[in-house]
């Protein structure tokens, strides 16, 4: 039985480790001892935190680990790649943990390759006024380095500027911000699959959010509503984004705005599948395509298995904030998966403390 490295525990890991273990690998997770449900679910838990990556190194090469992978974060893409590295695995150069994972350094890497993406400038302060010329109000700060809406801010005007800019930068690891151009109009993700450099587009997710100051998603519906007309232009500024972050190997999650005039604007992406259940359920759902299968089998250095597994369907997530939300999901009907905390009506701060979700399914 081969042996697979799964980084991270939580339960948005839990369907990968899940997913590896149907398919017959010996499942070791590596996490932060946290109670998390992958530390039940694991064939072996390994309490030794994400970052760690030499310690989760040592671990993988003493049990004979042939793989690594993780879904759905930032922080464990650095650590995979380290893992698949040392293994000669094929994954993702090195410099792509940095401009995949920093807001600041991505946005230098689109603009470069000439990708249309927000006006930006990275601040470790709030700046002066001089340094925001060209910038029109409002414009959105965030972390350099975060995911999950933390840290994420609207600003009005410059006096906003001396309450969001120090949070953000609370909010990041590297305590650095990003202020960047507001981009309004309708937001959609793209989620992807390359191997060997070639892209493979598996479906495109419409995002709900709470909107202004924080952005924290709502829930997302596949596929979207983006008119068939305009994908082979969204399509191809995808792919010159993934080209320009360096991605080859594993999934991707892009994030977009369209304009008025059917324009693109990437706003960022991670070299990873998408959180809130998207990768790890709505694509399959939706494009009837195994996804974690397809993550997994990359890690192991084969060419994913694209095939249609399943009829494709809609399928939406929504996300509990509120007593009416738990009262939606009960009278929800084909409900595909649930999970709630009990904590409804509770403040909501950023996408880690929402109380919950349900994804339902429908007919196309």
């Amino acid at each position: 039985m081969e042996k697979l490295a799964i980084i991270g525990a939580n339960a948005y890991q839990n369907p990968l480790i899940e997913k590896a273990k149907e398919l017959g690998y010996e499942t070791h997770v590596f996490a932060w001892a946290a109670g998390d449900v992958g530390e039940r679910t694991a064939d072996v838990f390994h309490p030794i935190s994400i970052t760690e990556k030499e310690a989760i190194w040592a671990v993988c090469r003493d049990i004979g680990v042939s793989a690594c992978c993780s879904i759905g974060s930032d922080l464990a893409v650095g650590t995979v790649n380290f893992i698949q590295r040392r293994l000669s695995n094929p994954c993702n150069p090195a410099i792509t943990d940095t401009i995949a994972t920093d807001k600041y350094e991505m946005r230098k890497a689109l603009s470069a390759a000439g990708v249309p993406c927000p006006q930006f400038l990275k601040v470790a302060a709030v700046p002066d006024k001089t340094a925001l010329a060209g910038f029109t109000w409002p414009v959105i700060v965030k972390p350099t380095d975060r995911s999950g809406s933390r840290g994420i801010f609207q600003v009005e005007d410059f006096d906003q500027l001396a309450e969001a800019v120090p949070q953000a930068i609370e909010q990041s690891f590297r305590h650095e911000a990003v202020i960047e151009e507001f981009i309004p109009g309708p937001e959609y993700s793209c989620e992807t699959i390359s191997f060997d450099g070639v892209h493979h587009i598996m479906a495109f997710t419409k995002k709900y959010t709470t909107g202004a100051p924080h952005f924290i998603e709502t829930g997302h519906v596949e596929p979207s509503d983006i008119p068939h007309q305009l994908e082979p232009a969204i399509r191809e500024q995808i792919v010159a984004a993934l080209n320009a972050l360096q991605i080859k190997y594993g999934a991707s999650h892009a994030e977009f705005k369209l304009l008025p005039d059917g324009g693109v604007r990437i706003i960022e992406i991670g070299a990873r599948m998408g959180g809130d259940c998207i990768g790890s359920d709505l694509v399959y759902l939706s494009a009837g395509v195994d996804y974690m299968a397809a993550v997994i089998d990359a890690a192991f250095g084969r060419a994913p298995d694209l095939t249609v597994k399943r009829k494709p369907c809609r399928a939406q997530i929504r996300f509990i904030f509120t007593d009416a939300d738990v009262q939606a999901m009960e009278r929800a009907q084909n409900v595909w998966r649930m999970s709630y905390d009990g904590r409804a009506g509770e403040t909501v701060t950023d996408s880690s403390n929402r109380h919950g979700y349900w994804i339902t399914t429908s007919p196309l």
